[in-house]
């Protein structure tokens, strides 16, 4: 992949935004550069429309998708995951409000984070993360602090636009009764709730006053 082309993954990512108003990291392709640990992350993202966005690293940039209803422990849940811009590697550490009239403007929390193993497979044959991607299939078991064990991206077509489910796989860290999107609400980078660090800033959640926050 030529320079130029590597550049260009986070093309989508700088468009969007205006760095002089955002304190969303600038960041960059990190070329070249193998992690034998790749990190996962899950941003609870309270914007127009609240979700959770889930990152994978994959070829120097954290590959996003917005699952408007979290992830799942249950292996009969399919979660529906739309494809957002690529992100940098540096967005993984990010928590804070995006200002109003910015592109995904709103309070970002990290919800969990760790990294993760690829087990996408295909005929028996192990596959890289760019070959399942552009497939439309991977497999990845993921060691974070809430959530555990293997997990499957599908993609799929939706009223012609292009979908993907996010689907816990049935492993020993399957569980149909345990839902941590609504008991383990803290970051696991500060130990904020999401109101907590909208406060810090002045700002509100869903519209909610916040106890001594700003409006």
């Amino acid at each position: 992949m030529s320079e130029k082309a590597e550049e260009d993954k986070l093309s989508g990512y700088h468009r969007r935004r205006d760095f002089d108003r955002t304190e969303e990291p600038h960041g960059r392709t990190h070329q070249g550069e193998v992690d034998p640990r790749p990190v996962f992350v899950i941003q609870h993202h309270a914007a127009s429309a609240e979700h959770y966005d889930f990152r994978l690293e994959v070829d120097g940039v954290l590959r996003s998708w917005a699952v408007p209803k979290g992830v799942s422990t249950d292996p009969r849940n399919k979660r529906l995951a739309v494809p957002t811009e690529d992100h940098p590697l540096e967005y993984a550490d990010f928590e804070g409000s995006i200002p109003s009239g910015e592109y995904g403007g709103g309070t970002v929390q990290v919800w969990d984070k760790g990294h993760y193993t690829n087990s996408t497979r295909e005929n028996g044959h192990k596959r890289t993360m760019t070959e399942g991607l552009h497939k439309g299939h991977v497999s990845v078991f993921l060691h974070g602090e809430k959530v555990f064990g293997g997990y499957a991206l599908t993609r799929i077509r939706t009223g012609g636009d292009k979908a993907w489910l996010l689907v816990k796989e049935k492993d020993e860290w399957a569980d149909a009764h345990r839902n941590p999107v609504s008991t383990r609400t803290e970051s696991v980078l500060s130990g904020r709730q999401l109101e907590q660090i909208a406060e810090q800033q002045g700002r509100t959640v869903q519209g909610r006053p916040l106890e001594g926050g700003g409006t």
